[in-house]
């Protein structure tokens, strides 16, 4: 139900979306945390930097964590309350009365936490994002490079100002396939296994990291150590879902050679979303490179715009897989925690 309200509805609006209050509350702390200028050489530890970093993502994760907990704690008492209504007695029709009672608060509860997950991921934005790039770049409907440019820029935060078309696209594609981890694979992980805080903690997590997590200066602050323990939490949290991506895109595509994936994989200095990259890069033979970082798939051809659609369709798949494999998994996991 949360990935058809995705598809249905899309975003929330920014007043009622949880990942932006995330996202409001880690650009306050983050002017705190990241020092404007080195009071040691960069090559040094600054500690105090880290240590606030740390309290500050410890600090919001907790009342993440609160949040969430509350409104599954509130909802799972009171689908455990219903069914004392069915005990009623059925004259009068004081029974049909309790039974419609009960079907519509396991709805509204369904529905509640339904739209709060959906709000912890982003397929839908994400396809849409991705294909108006290429929509950007076409000719036909008056695009330019400029134009595709421009809305990559909304995608991806590096320089976009040089890149050719195809620049443009592979980098579509890869914020495609990264995203599709990040931003929808990895919060339905954490939700299969912990619920809602799993996938609030995830988004949190994964928030920090996008607004801290830079290896050195980025809009002014130096991030080396106030964003280190943003960069590690998203790591860790991302391991396993950034690897499970990778391989349910290879079997979408009818398999990869799992060396060949794996030793692509390693290419980029995220130990994470090279998997996902280089699942998508071999799965439509492609090249994927981010100029003087990583080139993916070095013997494939250059992009073209069909291939930018056939990856919306092997995303679509995964996401489509995803629901088949989720739902049994959140029964295999209520099970055993009873």
């Amino acid at each position: 139900m949360a990935l058809w309200l995705d598809v249905r509805f899309g975003e929330p609006s920014v007043r009622w979306h949880p990942v932006v209050w995330m996202g409001n509350y880690l650009a306050w702390a983050g002017a705190r945390i990241a020092p404007t200028d080195l009071k040691t050489p960069a090559t040094e530890p600054d500690y105090k930097a880290f240590s606030l970093g740390v309290f500050a993502w410890m600090a919001g994760a907790a009342v993440v964590l609160m949040a969430s907990w509350g409104v599954q704690w509130l909802s799972l008492q009171v689908l455990a309350q219903l069914p004392r209504a069915l005990a009623a007695p059925w004259a009068g029709g004081a029974g049909l009365k309790a039974l419609v009672l009960v079907l519509c608060g396991a709805a509204t509860v369904t529905a509640l936490m339904s739209w709060l997950l959906k709000t912890l991921l982003a397929w839908a934005m994400l396809r849409d994002e991705v294909l108006a790039v290429e929509a950007a770049l076409a000719p036909s409907r008056g695009g330019s490079v400029a134009a595709g440019r421009e809305r990559l820029s909304w995608l991806v935060s590096r320089d976009v100002s040089t890149l050719s078309e195809t620049q443009v696209r592979e980098s579509a594609i890869e914020s495609l396939a990264e995203n599709l981890s990040d931003s929808v694979v990895a919060p339905i992980f954490w939700f299969m296994l912990f619920g809602l805080p799993g996938a609030a903690l995830y988004r949190f997590a994964n928030t920090a990291d996008a607004m801290w997590g830079y290896p050195g200066q980025y809009k002014g602050r130096h991030w080396a150590w106030a964003g280190k323990w943003a960069a590690r939490a998203d790591d860790v949290l991302s391991w396993l879902p950034s690897r499970l991506t990778g391989v349910w895109l290879a079997a979408v595509a009818g398999g990869l050679p799992w060396p060949m994936l794996r030793a692509q994989a390693r290419c980029t200095p995220s130990p994470n979303s090279g998997w996902p990259m280089a699942a998508m890069a071999l799965a439509l033979g492609v090249r994927l490179e981010k100029p003087g970082v990583y080139t993916l798939n070095p013997t494939g051809r250059a992009a073209q715009a069909a291939d930018t659609l056939r990856a919306a369709v092997y995303a679509s798949k995964v996401v489509v897989a995803l629901v088949f494999i989720a739902v049994p998994a959140i029964f295999i996991v209520v099970f055993w925690m009873l």
